[in-house]
């Protein structure tokens, strides 16, 4: 037998040149069956975070602006507050302007109306007492006429007194 180099024979070489071979192909075919399988959905998971982490910070900067928008807007809150307070306050006065203005027309009108009535008491009270007036002359002149004239003259006076009360309370 000839002397072998690490006890090295072509079997041997054959067998691991074969397994190396082997190796290489089972490599290769995992590769392409198991790896960029695996890369792809590596990568597909790293895009997925990548757009989550951008949306997340625009997120972030609208929720800032609106952040920002709001703290201006309670900042306006007690101008907005003052300028509808002062608004109200304003037709408040306007509408105690008017109402005032209409009671004091109301009150003209009453004390108008008063007047009128007070006018129409008067004159009747007037006619009441001419009424009263007429009726005792006519008593008295009854009484003065029956003892100084005869009967024929008594009716004459009569119905012309009578005639002329009843022309005055038509023109009164």
């Amino acid at each position: 037998m000839e002397p072998r180099l690490f006890d090295l024979d072509f079997q041997l070489l054959a067998d691991s040149l074969l397994t190396i071979i082997a190796v290489f192909v089972l490599f290769i075919a995992l590769s392409y069956l198991l790896f960029n399988p695996a890369r792809k959905f590596m990568q597909d998971r790293q895009n997925k975070i990548a757009g989550e982490l951008d949306h997340a910070k625009t997120a972030q900067e609208d929720a800032e602006k609106l952040k920002a928008d709001y703290e201006a807007r309670l900042a306006n809150v007690d101008k907005e507050a003052d300028e509808i307070l002062s608004a109200a306050r304003a037709k408040a006065l306007a509408n105690e302007a008017d109402i005032v203005a209409k009671a004091r027309e109301e009150a003209s009108r009453i004390i108008a109306h008063a007047h009128v009535e007070a006018e129409l008491e008067k004159k009747k009270a007037a006619d009441e007492i001419k009424q009263e007036m007429v009726g005792l002359a006519m008593d008295a002149a009854g009484k003065f006429v029956r003892v100084s004239m005869d009967d024929r003259t008594k009716n004459a006076l009569i119905e012309e007194t009578l005639a002329e009360i009843g022309e005055n309370t038509w023109l009164s």
